[in-house]
């Protein structure tokens, strides 16, 4: 909504385009043309559309990525420690605060329907869920270890580096020692 204010567009002509069914709503201040083909992930890319600093995380990413076989039920994000709880009534979202060194690190932009995605990349998000193990579940972590084994190419060096900004590597160098 805010592009199309800014390019002449009044909320009224928004709504009454609406109405008519030419342009529909996503979520809240998100519109698309209605005969556009159906959107691959909408529920990522109404995320990136609606907060474009988070990152998506977690079992999120590992099902972005294809390392898990878990259906994400909220879209994880993180966001800075020193940023404001997101707030959307759909799709329903997860947010996470990461320090600023954690937040930064491994992040990877995507398109997806035209529409450009923060998403951690697949050994920043296997530290992130060894940080975050007692709250997604260590059988998530481990069936995501062993689906980045099987079907990506480990990159040992990157996980441990990863697992030193999150600060997990002394949790992490056991699995990582049993599964190589």
């Amino acid at each position: 909504m805010s592009e199309a204010i800014n390019n002449g567009i009044s909320r009224y002509m928004l709504y009454s385009l609406r109405d008519n069914g030419i342009i529909e709503l996503i979520t809240r201040g998100v519109y698309r043309l209605s005969e556009l083909p159906a959107i691959s992930d909408p529920d990522l890319v109404t995320v990136s559309l609606r907060y474009p600093n988070a990152v998506i995380c977690l079992i999120s990413a590992l099902s972005y990525h294809e390392i898990t076989t878990q259906i994400p039920h909220k879209v994880h994000m993180a966001i800075s420690r020193d940023s404001r709880l997101p707030s959307l009534t759909y799709p329903p979202i997860r947010a996470y605060k990461f320090s600023t060194t954690s937040f930064t690190a491994g992040i990877e932009e995507h398109l997806v329907d035209n529409v450009t995605i923060k998403i951690y990349s697949p050994e920043k998000t296997l530290a992130d869920c060894f940080k975050y193990r007692n709250k997604i579940g260590m059988d998530v972590v481990l069936e995501a270890l062993q689906y980045y084994k099987a079907r990506k190419k480990m990159k040992v060096d990157i996980l441990f580096k990863y697992a030193k900004i999150c600060r997990v590597e002394k949790i992490m160098t056991p699995y990582l020692e049993a599964i190589l």
